[in-house]
């Protein structure tokens, strides 16, 4: 296969797969709050239930007094929403990890993030949409992503994450966690991403020999979920582009490296014949700060 077809076949799993779907979880767990970050401390909390609660899945204007948004819905939910404040020895951006871990741990599809400006107006997040003054903060200084998840019998869930840095250095947390009405459309949420699992995102060093940033928790989600009848791992192997370095060999770094992690894989339970590597190299760029430079990408494609 060349590098274009390659680069094509990576857009469409990425399309369907920023944060695929995890292990099975109950429909009595996926209605639960997710759990706390470790390092903060609840401040208030309050039941949502709406005909139209509001929820954003692209940055916010405020076009004369009115909040406009691409991409956008009004749902029928019933859910909780909570406000954590973050301990000064901590940060929002360990919390925001915290909570994507949570989400794809019950097997969330991220639909939409931004960061810093590119969300809009924090006052506009704070006052208009949340209605929690307190996360009034910096523009350059926030982020934001909605996450959704279904269960076997089609009840869906949208969680939506909130944090700020404000003026006076506190850092604040807002997590909804809403259960979405029966027939509501959610946009963005596709049927079809339930076959996709992922993605764990690996970093890697090294050239002859590598070495891999896999956690044990992250090596244990993978095992489960390999393990699963006609299960399919792929490895999309990105490099970043050195000085004076071709995009071949850049390329030819990236497979090599997804050649490792294979082997790797194969002593930890994960049968070679059932993993794909695709060499990406520096061809497909993400919008996400936490997916740069040399990684592999692992999802799992089920039967």
């Amino acid at each position: 296969m060349n590098n274009r077809a390659v680069v094509m076949k990576l857009r469409s799993l990425l399309a369907f797969a920023v944060l695929a779907f995890g292990s099975v979880v109950s429909a009595s767990e996926l209605g639960e709050p997710l759990d706390a970050f470790a390092q903060s401390s609840l401040q208030s909390a309050l039941d949502i239930r709406s005909s139209g609660h509001l929820v954003l899945m692209s940055p916010v204007r405020e076009i004369r007094g009115e909040i406009r948004s691409d991409v956008m819905a009004r749902l029928p939910v019933n859910g909780k929403g909570q406000l954590f404040e973050i301990n000064r020895d901590a940060s929002r951006r360990a919390a925001q990890e915290h909570y994507r871990g949570e989400l794809q741990a019950r097997g969330g599809q991220i639909l939409f993030e931004c960061s810093g400006v590119a969300c809009g107006r924090s006052n506009v997040w704070a006052n208009q949409i949340f209605e929690q003054p307190r996360l009034l903060g910096r523009d350059q200084d926030q982020d934001y992503f909605v996450g959704a998840v279904a269960d076997v019998d089609g009840n869906r869930w949208l969680t939506l994450v909130y944090t700020v840095t404000r003026g006076n250095q506190r850092e604040y947390v807002w997590v909804e966690h809403l259960q979405v009405a029966t027939g509501a459309d959610i946009p963005g949420f596709q049927a079809s991403a339930a076959r996709l699992l992922g993605p764990i995102i690996v970093p890697w060093q090294g050239g002859v020999t590598h070495r891999f940033d896999l956690s044990t928790t992250d090596r244990r989600r993978l095992g489960e979920w390999a393990a699963e009848e006609g299960a399919e791992v792929v490895l999309a192997a990105f490099s970043s582009l050195e000085n004076d370095e071709s995009l071949n060999d850049s390329i030819a770094r990236a497979e090599r490296a997804a050649g490792a992690l294979a082997d790797v894989l194969a002593k930890s339970g994960v049968s070679r014949e059932q993993v794909r590597t695709l060499a990406i190299g520096p061809g497909v760029q993400v919008a996400d700060p936490n997916r740069t430079g040399d990684r592999i990408e692992i999802l799992v494609i089920k039967r």
